[in-house]
């Protein structure tokens, strides 16, 4: 079997699609080939040598234009997309759409927030792999995951003080911590941060540089720090079944306060009030989910 993951190759965006195609293979336990198709911004694209798609999963606007050229070469392909296709909804099979863009139409399945790559067995390696440093940090552990500006929010130098402060009061609560910073993160709060929290032992401060840790920061930590404009770090917290809380951007979230409202109904998710509280829920599967609605709409039981 074989699944192309169509996209323009940003890892935000690919994830969403690579995730759902992980899950689908690990569903049907199949030893599928997944093969990552790349749409340039000059709208180049390089197809796999002597691949034929049997599923085609696409996320992003420069997908959406290939799905129709696609369709007209590999008509027995079963095509899905991952959000709102924005109109061209007649070229996908399936829709895998965030039930808070409120998306109605026939083919379209809602699902709180989108696909992610998060899988136990990943957690359990990473956190094995990092072990040593890890278990360098005070006990318990809180994982603060900074992201950046977006459409709807902005990281300005109050919120780099505010999440200076954040870290700052978890390590006098005797709290061991592992944040993490993303390419989104402006370079003077990087630094910053860096230059506070960079050389304290009680600190695992990831700033880009060697093997990633963001895995085992989710899998060691008892409670997840999350800043609110990033719903693909939230989803992904909220994986682990362990308490996550909002750190506050200068912005509005808009239809994004659905997102927060549907997690928070799940359990996942509480606004820091300055108390560090303990609490369990069931951890959200929904990528999982939607792997096996794209089984059943694909390979239907027989009747």
């Amino acid at each position: 079997m074989t699944i192309w993951v169509v996209s323009d190759g940003r890892r935000g965006i690919e994830n969403q699609a690579l995730g759902l195609a992980e899950a689908v293979a690990r569903e049907l336990d199949n030893p599928a080939r997944i093969e990552r198709v790349t749409v340039r911004k000059d709208g180049f694209v390089t197809l796999p040598a002597n691949s034929h798609p049997d599923l085609w999963i696409g996320c992003g606007r420069a997908a959406i234009a290939e799905a129709r050229r696609h369709r007209r070469v590999f008509p027995d392909c079963f095509f899905v997309y991952v959000q709102d296709p924005r109109g061209r909804y007649s070229s996908f099979d399936l829709i895998v759409a965030p039930a808070h863009d409120r998306l109605r139409r026939e083919n379209a399945l809602p699902m709180i927030g989108s696909p992610n790559r998060i899988a136990a067995s990943q957690l359990d390696e990473a956190r094995a792999r990092f072990a040593d440093e890890i278990d360098a940090l005070p006990a318990p552990r809180a994982a603060v995951l900074i992201g950046g500006a977006s459409k709807r929010y902005r990281m300005t130098p109050k919120i780099g003080r505010y999440l200076e402060e954040r870290i700052a009061g978890l390590l006098d609560r005797g709290v061991g911590v592992m944040a993490t910073v993303s390419r989104r993160t402006p370079e003077a709060i990087r630094k910053r941060l860096a230059e506070r929290f960079g050389s304290d032992p009680r600190v695992w401060f990831f700033d880009g540089e060697g093997d990633n840790p963001y895995f085992a920061f989710l899998a060691a930590a008892d409670w997840i720090f999350v800043t609110e404009e990033s719903t693909n770090m939230i989803l992904e917290a909220a994986t682990t079944g362990k308490p996550v809380y909002l750190l506050a951007m200068d912005g509005k979230p808009g239809k994004f306060s659905r997102l927060h409202a549907a997690l928070a109904a799940q359990g996942a998710l509480r606004p820091f009030l300055g108390t560090l509280e303990t609490w369990t829920y069931p951890p959200l599967d929904e990528t999982r989910r939607m792997a096996h609605a794209v089984i059943d709409r694909w390979q239907p039981a027989p009747q």
